[in-house]
């Protein structure tokens, strides 16, 4: 039986690359989206193209009844969700004693509270099958923390202590849940570095590159598989060497 894997925030960037890797891996594909309603569906109709089972389904993670209705959604088309990556996310660059509230509570709520309404959503059939693998994407600043970006590497930091504490709850349900912490990776969000920033970034990095969505997509499709059924817990962190 094909196993369903639910990608959150899958229009673009890590999000993409990882709905892409699963489908080719004979997957079934849940691409899930908020605004970005065009992108999203031209992925999925060029995954369907090829002969894969894809769909693209808009909700809101931030919204605990928007993240229940696309449960049931998933449920009638391909059954039970076996893997959930939650990578939805909003990041923002901006000085602490700038920061509003109003803009502190919006990166918490989509970066955390959509973490925790999936999870939510996908362990009432983990725990009934005793089988399900759930992988949160944090950062590489939730490890070390970034100047001007306190409330981003707050929330992602929030993502770690909930799949440590997560994985200790439900591992004796048969579940892994685990952290992937990407470091300096070629996306959208990061196309607002200056250059000059982004060529010292390279220089510090051991292998002198940053890394691609496509280098995280490969991390979270092997925490996906079998051969990391004893790996739990953890926050495994490609970063190319940044951070050792």
């Amino acid at each position: 039986m094909k196993k369903t894997v639910l990608i959150t925030g899958a229009s673009h960037g890590i999000g993409k690359a990882t709905a892409i890797l699963f489908a080719r891996q004979n997957y079934n594909v849940v691409i899930n989206y908020n605004k970005s309603e065009l992108e999203s569906k031209l992925l999925a109709s060029e995954l369907v193209s090829q002969g894969f089972n894809v769909i693209a389904i808009k909700a809101d993670v931030s919204q605990k009844n928007q993240v229940n209705d696309m449960f049931q959604t998933i449920n009638k088309v391909f059954g039970t969700v076996h893997i959930l990556v939650n990578n939805a996310g909003v990041g923002l660059q901006k000085l602490f004693t700038d920061t509003t509230k109003t803009q502190w509570n919006n990166v918490f709520k989509v970066n955390v509270d959509g973490t925790f309404n999936c999870c939510q959503a996908a362990l009432k059939d983990m725990i009934k099958n005793h089988f399900g693998k759930i992988i949160n994407v944090s950062s590489i600043w939730g490890i070390t923390g970034a100047s001007c970006e306190v409330a981003y590497s707050a929330s992602k930091a929030a993502i770690i202590g909930l799949t440590k504490a997560l994985a200790k709850e439900v591992g004796p349900s048969g579940i892994n849940v685990n952290a992937v912490a990407p470091g300096i990776i070629d996306t959208k969000m990061n196309k607002n570095i200056d250059p000059d920033i982004l060529n010292t970034l390279k220089e510090e990095t051991p292998l002198c590159t940053i890394g691609t969505c496509e280098d995280i997509a490969e991390t979270i499709l092997f925490l996906a598989q079998e051969n990391s059924k004893f790996i739990t817990g953890q926050v495994i962190s490609p970063n190319g060497g940044f951070v050792i």
